[in-house]
């Protein structure tokens, strides 16, 4: 799928050192006047400013706010402005039924979550005072409904779909402009660790192919791929007994 050409603006990525992060910094180039790229890994950043295509490395860890912050005013002295942001930094790792592991739980809330607060914390009064900006929020369809194993993930990605659509509502004022991405399996670092068959499971390039089309078409939610993203939507307004029993019966099939 071609992307289609839009105009970006100044682009901060966050989470860019792979994955979907990485994918989208890449296939903006020639869409964007610069891009800023931030993620722990530094030297995986560095490696995409020598490309030499707009790419400019900041590496924070999101999880620090201050980090955050002082990148954001970097990055506003270094380009004058920040027009469009996507937060994809994300943290997981596989866990098994009934395992409540704290650390890995708080890494989830801490990376997903707060990580992408301390963006929005830092995001809202420069984008205020430009008067215009638009704040992409990277979430999962695992976030429609609770699934099994996903105890340090789904419900990081759930608090993102309902922050998306409270900023959404408090900053359209502000001529602030929010999108909400909900992937299913891209092929990442992260799906990577998983030990099953992943249905529909799509390349992290194609994943930003869609995400840049939803983007050029305004939409708030963008979610992908289809039919699974729609079945997923499905079973998000199924009644609860429907959703348990069709979630039991995919795992009784699987072992």
């Amino acid at each position: 799928m071609a992307s289609p050409q839009i105009d970006l603006g100044n682009v901060w990525v966050i989470g860019a050192s792979s994955g979907i992060g990485r994918a989208f910094a890449e296939k903006i180039a020639g869409m964007a006047q610069n891009i800023a790229v931030s993620a722990r890994s530094k030297d995986a950043l560095l490696e995409m400013e020598s490309q030499g295509r707009g790419i400019t490395a900041f590496p924070l860890d999101v999880t620090d706010a201050k980090a955050v912050e002082t990148a954001a005013t970097d990055i506003l002295g270094r380009f004058g402005a920040i027009d469009t942001a996507v937060l994809s930094a994300g943290a997981w790792r596989p866990l098994e039924p009934g395992d409540i592991d704290l650390g890995s739980i708080r890494a989830g809330v801490e990376v997903n979550y707060m990580g992408a607060i301390h963006a929005i914390s830092a995001l809202v009064p420069i984008m205020k005072q430009q008067g215009k900006g638009h704040i992409v929020i990277v979430g999962s369809l695992s976030g429609y409904r609770g699934l099994p194993r996903t105890v340090n993930y789904g419900p990081t990605k759930a608090a993102l779909i309902n922050l998306a659509e409270t900023l959404k509502l408090d900053l359209e004022r502000f001529n602030i402009r929010i999108t909400l991405v909900n992937p299913g399996f891209v092929d990442t670092p992260l799906t990577q660790k998983n030990d099953f068959k992943m249905p529909q499971l799509i390349s992290a390039e194609q994943a930003a192919d869609f995400i840049i089309s939803g983007m050029a078409k305004e939409r708030f939610e963008i979610r992908f791929p289809q039919p699974f993203a729609s079945v997923m939507g499905l079973l998000r307004n199924a009644p609860n007994a429907l959703y348990f029993r069709a979630v039991g019966r995919m795992l009784k099939g699987r072992g």
